[in-house]
């Protein structure tokens, strides 16, 4: 974490739970290696990573669904195995098994038992657009609505904090819009939040700060906007029916007759692009995005040793 995320971190209170060297091999496989990382008290924590890069196995040590091989995991300042920690957490893993017989009123019903000040179930359940379906049976429901109900069910123990592994899996469009404006409610009267997503522009959307895991470790941590700063790449897009290889051009999309490219200098490419004597209009420079960021940083991070 940066100084500067530190010290509002620092101003906004305690850190919720903590992350000190953390090593977790299966075998001889290290999937988490000797990451630090602390998560405050009313912050929106996007945490990305490649398939296999660490980020699920690091959510289950912080849940205490698995113990790190070395290093400490706190919750709320205690063992994450501890129930007064877990009372104050919710979570959302990427796969959740429902029973198909039971009510979706049923399934919240029951969930809310376990904690002593729930939210009411039509209030949990209307939340999440689910209100309508509160007699259906969980077996009938498609996945996007399976999906939504879990995540739901991380809120209803009114948490402190939420780990949502994957949330939007599957979902379409208003689905998706549906949760982010819950997590965005949840996250504006305090809650705190830790997102992992394989949508870059869902991280871009609903987070205040930025983790990147890559084999296991910590590769970048800071904001959205610094992140975008440290890939140093830019955005060059024009209009042309057609354009030839271009030495500059890291990465080439092409929409219709919309050219994108990549690269690490705008002047260089848009030089080369004249120098090619193609004819082309409507350029545009722009910085980079976080996926811009995020493959630099993924790409360029050290394969580390195994311990």
């Amino acid at each position: 974490m940066t100084d500067e995320l530190r010290e509002e971190a620092v101003g906004n209170g305690e850190f919720l739970a903590r992350a000190v060297g953390v090593t977790r091999r299966y075998g001889d496989m290290t999937a988490v290696d000797q990451v630090d990382l602390d998560i405050p008290a009313g912050q929106l924590l996007g945490l990305l990573g490649p398939n296999g890069a660490g980020k699920s196995t690091l959510i289950n040590m912080f849940v205490g669904l698995r113990h790190p091989t070395e290093g400490r995991v706190e919750l709320f300042g205690r063992d994450p195995r501890d129930m007064k920690a877990r009372l104050r957490m919710g979570v959302t893993p990427q796969e959740t098994g429902l029973p198909d017989m039971a009510r979706v009123g049923e399934v919240v019903d029951f969930v809310a038992a376990h904690y002593p000040h729930p939210f009411k179930r039509g209030e949990i359940l209307d939340r999440f657009g689910l209100g309508e379906l509160v007699r259906k049976q969980t077996g009938g429901l498609s996945g996007g609505q399976k999906r939504r109900l879990a995540v739901a069910l991380a809120f209803v123990g009114r948490p402190d904090l939420v780990f949502l592994d994957e949330p939007t899996t599957g979902l379409d469009v208003e689905g998706r819009q549906t949760l982010w404006d819950a997590i965005k409610e949840f996250h504006g009267t305090g809650g705190t939040v830790v997102l992992t997503s394989h949508y870059l522009e869902e991280v871009e959307q609903l987070a205040q700060r930025v983790v990147v895991v890559d084999r296991g470790r910590c590769v970048a941590d800071d904001s959205v906007e610094a992140l975008r700063r440290i890939s140093g790449l830019r955005r060059v897009s024009v209009l042309a029916s057609e354009l030839p290889p271009l030495a500059g051009a890291m990465g080439v999309e092409r929409e219709g007759d919309r050219v994108r490219m990549v690269t690490a200098d705008a002047d260089q490419l848009v030089r080369e692009l004249v120098a090619s004597g193609v004819a082309f209009t409507d350029l545009e420079v722009q910085s980079g995005s976080l996926q811009d960021a995020f493959l630099a940083l993924t790409s360029k991070a050290p394969a580390p040793t195994a311990a």
